[in-house]
């Protein structure tokens, strides 16, 4: 998993990357592709 400052660029590698917010932490998860995952926080 990355740990990135800036997740938008990551939001558009793939058209199923969503933005999910969890415990104060912001991720980049992918249901279809496994290996776009990346985290900010």
């Amino acid at each position: 998993m990355k740990v990135r400052n800036s997740l938008r660029s990551l939001k558009n590698r793939h058209r199923d990357c969503r933005v999910v917010r969890r415990k104060g932490r912001v991720y980049v998860i992918n249901k279809t592709q496994r290996r776009y995952k990346a985290r900010q926080g």
